[in-house]
């Protein structure tokens, strides 16, 4: 790192359980985050602030009146602008130094295993069980951490799932596709905006930790919020063990 870096992240190289060498991994780090909605806008924007040196912003929509409410990687001039775009120009304005790579389409197949193989670390930010399933079997094959996040009405849930650890579950031991499983979306239900940034601020920190490797990641835990009594639990997660995606990994 040069001088202007080395005093742009001191207050990272303080932290000794980061220093100089971690804040080096976060700076050498390429990052995935699918989807630059209420979950990607705060979770892009910390990483950026951190020094994450390539960060893949991917996500297919355009910026609507609607999203304002929470999206906070987007502002009023950028309705009707691709996502990615609108966050690119966001985050070179929070920190000029990160690499932002936009892909203002959904991710799928072969793009989408390609960019997981080439990623550190996943962040699903998406809204649909479709593409966070895609995204786990992706993650499982190339044995890459997956920081999973998911806030609806007053309601949050973190995760990570790292099948680098043996004894790691997967997206789909908790989430079984194809089972009848209820899709809740903000665009019905409503969202409470802080829950958004709430969720995408705990995915961010999982995603540092997983670079820098301290602390303790939420590797077989869920966190479950429940903002209208600003109640925190966690439950404990094992692995299926005859999981379709992960079992004969």
């Amino acid at each position: 790192m040069n001088d202007e870096q080395l005093l742009r992240y001191s207050r990272h190289i303080l932290l000794p359980q980061i220093g100089i060498e971690g804040q080096d991994a976060i700076v050498a780090a390429r990052v995935l985050v699918v989807g630059a909605g209420g979950l990607g806008s705060p979770a892009a924007m910390y990483l950026a602030a951190a020094g994450v040196g390539t960060l893949v912003l991917a996500d297919g929509d355009t910026v609507d009146l609607t999203n304002l409410q929470r999206q906070i990687l987007h502002s009023q001039e950028g309705v009707g602008r691709l996502k990615v775009e609108s966050g690119r120009d966001t985050l070179a304005r929070l920190n000029p130094e990160v690499r932002v790579l936009p892909i203002g389409r959904r991710l799928e197949d072969g793009e989408l295993e390609a960019e997981i193989a080439a990623a550190d670390v996943v962040l699903d930010c998406s809204d649909n069980f479709a593409t966070r399933h895609a995204i786990n079997r992706a993650c499982v094959v190339h044995r890459k951490p997956l920081v999973s996040g998911a806030a609806v009405r007053f309601d949050g849930q973190v995760s990570v799932f790292d099948l680098r650890a043996d004894d790691s579950p997967c997206y789909h031991c908790l989430f079984p596709e194809g089972e009848d499983v209820e899709e809740v979306r903000c665009a019905v239900m409503g969202v409470f905006a802080p829950i958004t940034g709430i969720v995408g601020a705990v995915q961010a920190a999982e995603a540092l930790k997983l670079l820098v490797g301290c602390g303790e990641t939420l590797t077989g835990r869920l966190l479950l919020l429940d903002a209208l009594a600003m109640d925190w639990r966690t439950i404990r997660l094992g692995r299926d063990p005859a999981c379709a995606v992960c079992a004969s990994r």
